[in-house]
C-alpha cells in the first residue's frame, strides 16, 4: 500500500508539473510525408498552390524530374547530369507534389511577386549569382514551370539579398554578400546604386545580409541591418531618418532574428516594426552550436506622430534564432520554427525551439506573448513558414547540412506540415465567417461590398483584411504585409448573410499592386480567404 501511495504521489506530481500538450492552443498536421526536397524558399500562389525551392548544387534529392528533362551543368561538382528535382509544385487541396525544373543555383536567393501574379526570383550562388527567373503560377492541373531569363541579368551578383515590391509595382533588390547596393526590376538605366548604410552595418561576420525591408505607407522603406535601421527614400537614394540602435546584439543573417511590420490600419499614417530574437555576436565565427540565443524583441513606431521614436523592449518566452514571423489575418504575429542555441549556418545550431508563440500587439507590454502547442519536427536552418488562404500556416524545409543527410541528429526534413492557430479550434467554428461575394479586382481609393455568412449572429465589426503572399526564406518573409481596410458595420442581407461596405487601399504605398488574400475576420476568427487583385 505504501509503494502504491508513493507511486500515486509521484504520478500526480508529474501530472501537475507537465501539462498536457492539448492544454496549449494550436494543432499540427502533416500534409506531405515526403515532398522530395527540403524547401529553402517557399511561396503560396493565388491558385492555392505552393512553390518549394532548394539549391540546385546539393546533389540527389528524393524527387526525380520527368524522363528526358535532366539538367546539365559542367560546373556542378556533384552531378554534371542532374535528373533530380530541386523545386516542386504543391497542390494545397490534394497535397500532391509535382517536380519543377530549375537550372541555375538558387542558394540564398531572393524573390517577390509582381503585380500580375508572376513570381520574380533573383540571384543565388555560382551560376545563379546574377540570374533572374520567373514563375508564372497555374492551377494544380497546369504545367507551369520555371523560366530563366537569358536576355537580362542583375547589375550585380545578389547572394543573401532582399526584394520588396514598390508602390508602382516595380521591385527593389537590396544588398547581398559583397553587394552594398540596390537595383530594380524592371532594370533601370542607372543599374546598381550604392547604399552606404549596408557597408556601415557590415561586420566581421556579415550581419548585414538579408536586410529586413518594409515598405512604409509614406512610400519610403524601413531598412534594418545588424543593429541599425533607417528610413530610406529609394527615389532620391537618401536616408530620411536614422532610428536608434536596437540593443541586444545583431539580428540579421547569420545572427538569425526575424522581423515583421504590424498590421496597417485606420488612416494608414502609422507603421510599427517588430524585430525579435537573434544569436550572440561571435557564435557564427566560432561555430558555437550551444551559445544561447537571446529572446529580446524590439518594437518601434517607424512612422507616426513621434519625432524621435524609441525601441520598446520585451522578452519572448524562449530565446530563439531562425524563428519565422508570420502575420496572421487577425493582426497577431505567429513566431514559429528555429532553435534556442547556436546561429545560422551548416551544423551551427542545436536545441530546436518546438513551441510557437503568439505575439498579440494590442495587449499591454509584458502580456503580449502566448506559448502555443509544440510541434515534433525540428525546423532550423533553411526552414520556412507561410500563411495559407484557409488561415493555417504552411511549414516546410530544414536542412542544417551541406548535402541531404537523413542519419544526423537533425536530419534533412522533407515533411511538409500545417499549424492551425487557436482561431481555427472547433469551439470557434460558429464564429467563422464565409465570404459569399467579393469582387475579383479592386481599384485604389474606391469602395466595394463584401457579403459574408456566419452561423451565429454578428455582434461586432467584421473586419476585411488583405494579406500579401510573401517570399519566405532565412527567417524573413520578403514583402509580407497585412492591411486592415476601413469597413462599415455588417448589415443583414437575408438568409443569414451580411453585407459590408469596404474602402479600398488609398494607394500603392499602403498596398502595392498585386494579388492579396482577402479575409473576413469576425471576433478574431478569419474566413477562408478569397484572392483579389489590387490594381
Amino acid at each position: 500500500m505504501g509503494n502504491f501511495s508513493a507511486y500515486l504521489s509521484c504520478f500526480l506530481l508529474l501530472l501537475f508539473l507537465a501539462p498536457a500538450r492539448a492544454d496549449l492552443p494550436g494543432t499540427w498536421e502533416v500534409l506531405v510525408a515526403d515532398a522530395g526536397i527540403a524547401s529553402m524558399h517557399t511561396v503560396v500562389t493565388r491558385f492555392n498552390t505552393a512553390v518549394l525551392l532548394d539549391r540546385t548544387n546539393i546533389g540527389p534529392s528524393r524527387k526525380l524530374l520527368p524522363k528526358g528533362h535532366c539538367r546539365y551543368d559542367q560546373d556542378d561538382a556533384l552531378l554534371k547530369r542532374d535528373c533530380y528535382a530541386h523545386s516542386v509544385h504543391l497542390d494545397l487541396e490534394t497535397n500532391q507534389v509535382r517536380p519543377l525544373k530549375i537550372l541555375t543555383d538558387t542558394w540564398c536567393s531572393s524573390g517577390q511577386f509582381l503585380p500580375d501574379g508572376t513570381l520574380l526570383q533573383t540571384g543565388g550562388d555560382l551560376d545563379g549569382l546574377r540570374k533572374i527567373r520567373m514563375f508564372n503560377p497555374c492551377d494544380a492541373t497546369g504545367f507551369c514551370d520555371w523560366k530563366e531569363l537569358d536576355d537580362v541579368e542583375l547589375a550585380e551578383g545578389r547572394w543573401y539579398a532582399t526584394n520588396q515590391i514598390l508602390p508602382d509595382g516595380s521591385v527593389i533588390i537590396i544588398g547581398g554578400r559583397g553587394s552594398n547596393t540596390v537595383e530594380f526590376f524592371p532594370p533601370r538605366k542607372d543599374g546598381a546604386v550604392l547604399f552606404p548604410f549596408l557597408a556601415e552595418t557590415e561586420d566581421t561576420q556579415m550581419d548585414n545580409l538579408y536586410p529586413y525591408v518594409h515598405l512604409l505607407p509614406n512610400g519610403h522603406l524601413f531598412v534594418f541591418a545588424n543593429t541599425r535601421s533607417v528610413m530610406y527614400d529609394f527615389t532620391r537614394h537618401v536616408i530620411v531618418k536614422e532610428y536608434p540602435k536596437l540593443e541586444g546584439g545583431p539580428r540579421n543573417y547569420p545572427s538569425a532574428g526575424s522581423s515583421a511590420m504590424l498590421a496597417l490600419q485606420e488612416d494608414y499614417s502609422k507603421a510599427e516594426i517588430v524585430v525579435c530574437g537573434g544569436a550572440q555576436y561571435g557564435a557564427f565565427l566560432q561555430r558555437s552550436t550551444d551559445s544561447p540565443a537571446h529572446g529580446s524583441c524590439g518594437r518601434i513606431l517607424a512612422l507616426g506622430d513621434k519625432e524621435n521614436p524609441k525601441w520598446e523592449m520585451e522578452n519572448m518566452p524562449f530565446g530563439r534564432i531562425m524563428g519565422d514571423m508570420v502575420m496572421l489575418p487577425s493582426g497577431d504575429v505567429l513566431v514559429i520554427n528555429g532553435a534556442m542555441s547556436g546561429t545560422q549556418g551548416f551544423e551551427s545550431a542545436s536545441n530546436p525551439c518546438l513551441n510557437p508563440v503568439l505575439y498579440r500587439p494590442d495587449q499591454p507590454a509584458g502580456l503580449r506573448f502566448m506559448v502555443l502547442n509544440p510541434g515534433t519536427v525540428p525546423r532550423m536552418y533553411h526552414a520556412t513558414a507561410n500563411l495559407l488562404p484557409d488561415g493555417r500556416v504552411l511549414l516546410a524545409g530544414s536542412n542544417p547540412h551541406v548535402l541531404y543527410r537523413f542519419d544526423a541528429e537533425y536530419p534533412t526534413e522533407l515533411r511538409v506540415e500545417a499549424f492551425s492557430p487557436e482561431y481555427l479550434s472547433p469551439d470557434r467554428a460558429n464564429l467563422r465567417p464565409v465570404i459569399e461575394e467579393v469582387p475579383e479586382t479592386v481599384s485604389f481609393g474606391g469602395s466595394f461590398d463584401v457579403v459574408v455568412s456566419v452561423s451565429l449572429p454578428v455582434v461586432a465589426i467584421v473586419e476585411v483584411n488583405l494579406a500579401s503572399a510573401p517570399f519566405a526564406t532565412h527567417s524573413f518573409s520578403q514583402g509580407q504585409r497585412l492591411v486592415k481596410l476601413a469597413v462599415s458595420s455588417a448589415v443583414p442581407d437575408g438568409d443569414g448573410k451580411y453585407r459590408i461596405s469596404v474602402t479600398s487601399p488609398p494607394s500603392g504605398k499602403v498596398a502595392p499592386p498585386g494579388y492579396y488574400m482577402a479575409f473576413a475576420v469576425n471576433q478574431g476568427v478569419p474566413s477562408v480567404a478569397k484572392w483579389i487583385h489590387v490594381a
